[in-house]
């Protein structure tokens, strides 16, 4: 009884602090202007189908596709034996899903195979980040924190997955001795060879230690990474499903409009134009900071996964350009949980801090961008880094007129011209005199 209502009290407080946590996301995301995706619903519920179900994108690079395919269907289906290792702790039984007889072994023993999968490909994983050293992993915007949250999220699966074995190893022991509690269920495929060995000359005493003790841990490390996701990267797992559906249907090249704008200029060009009943003059444009940007900008940067491969497709950044679209994301993400800091601070109100996401960003990343989408199409989750970049563009030109100078060129010629060219437009059909 003292075992299951410990298991309870922690189940508990780690609920109501992952809730907790949950809840501040959403508020910090909704602190975006709103946009309306709800439209199209068979397509979005078949884009994230195949987007973040069947990781679809992901396999134009099939090594880590394969090694990802691991590591998710086991993160998937290994929480079916978690689902009886919860009611195993608040009921005080074990393996309660026995009962299923043929069904329940072989799903164990499967459980096992994927167990077995997902320690190796993080380990390969591992491999592939500190040993072999992927270009993509090492850039400047891994450095610190980032880094070390990849390291920690891989190493925590790692002794997850081994902790899982070594519970399975103890319990097949105890079964064939008879030990008191322990039923005969289950099929252990992998740990039978790779962790009984070395265990079979523990007593009974010994084992049911070692059996409680993998449980416990098991549990528990599920419990704290559960409430480290919403300060990692690896909160994409939640992230992602959601991200995919609210994916932008348009076609990539669709730059969206500023309709304010648009109805600015009619009114002044158009001596007919009616203000439309309850219009509002635009106060801004573009975007300075997080709360100019749409929800769903916000939201992409909780799902970024920091795979870099948004990066390692942008043309710009392939010829030493200083941009880099993961930094991007990863920048919106820190000034907006700097700024939901701020509002836990001040009582749910945002205090003026003297920053923007312009602090972040420089006008050499913003500028670098040729708006190929390359990074659009690149994003395993359906991210859309350029949107922002665009957006702050925006913000550059129209607040600040504040542009490269051969775009201010340009802009003087279309103001003067009517054409990008410096000539006056009395001469522009002047070249058919020579035909």
């Amino acid at each position: 009884m003292i075992s299951q209502l410990l298991f309870l009290l922690v189940a508990a407080v780690a609920v109501y602090l992952f809730a907790k946590n949950l809840g501040k996301i959403r508020r910090n995301i909704l602190l975006g202007k709103d946009v309306n995706l709800s439209d199209n619903k068979p397509e979005r519920w078949k884009t994230m189908l195949k987007v973040a179900f069947g990781q679809t994108k992901m396999a134009a690079r099939p090594v880590p596709f394969v090694l990802h395919f691991f590591v998710y269907v086991g993160f998937v289906l290994i929480n079916i034996e978690v689902l009886e290792i919860l009611i195993d702790g608040v009921f005080g039984t074990h393996r309660v899903l026995s009962f299923l007889g043929p069904v329940y072994n072989a799903a164990i023993g499967f459980f096992e195979v994927l167990a077995f999968a997902v320690l190796v490909a993080c380990v390969v994983f591992l491999c592939r980040r500190y040993v072999v050293k992927v270009a993509r992993f090492q850039s400047a915007e891994l450095q610190g924190f980032p880094n070390k949250d990849a390291a920690t999220i891989l190493f925590v699966e790692i002794v997850l997955m081994a902790a899982l074995l070594k519970m399975n190893a103890a319990d097949q022991l105890l079964q064939a001795r008879g030990a008191e509690h322990y039923i005969n269920a289950g099929s252990f495929p992998i740990s039978s060879w790779l962790v009984v060995p070395f265990i079979s000359s523990l007593s009974d005493g010994a084992l049911i230690m070692l059996e409680r003790a993998a449980w416990w841990f098991h549990i528990l490390g599920i419990f704290a990474f559960m409430n480290y996701l919403p300060f990692s990267k690896h909160f994409h797992i939640i992230m992602a499903f959601p991200n995919t559906f609210y994916s932008n249907l348009k076609p990539k090249g669709d730059l969206n409009n500023m309709t304010s704008v648009t109805q600015e200029a009619k009114l002044m060009l158009d001596p007919g134009a009616v203000t439309p009943e309850g219009y509002t003059p635009p106060t801004s444009f573009g975007v300075k900071d997080i709360q100019d940007l749409t929800w769903k900008n916000l939201m992409d940067a909780y799902t970024c996964t920091e795979c870099g491969r948004c990066t390692s497709s942008c043309p710009q950044n392939i010829t030493g350009k200083l941009l880099s679209p993961r930094k991007i994301v990863m920048d919106v993400r820190d000034r907006l949980e700097e700024v939901g800091k701020n509002i836990d601070a001040n009582n749910g109100i945002f205090v003026e801090d003297g920053k923007n996401l312009h602090s972040y960003i420089s006008e050499a990343e913003l500028w670098a961008c040729n708006t190929c989408n390359a990074c659009v199409e690149a994003c395993p989750v359906n991210i859309n880094p350029m949107e922002v970049i665009v957006e702050m563009r925006r913000y550059k030109v129209m607040e600040q007129s504040s542009a490269p100078s051969s775009l201010n060129n340009m802009f003087n010629n279309l103001e003067n011209n009517q054409a990008p060219w410096q000539f006056s437009p009395m001469d522009r059909a002047n070249w058919t005199q020579e035909v």
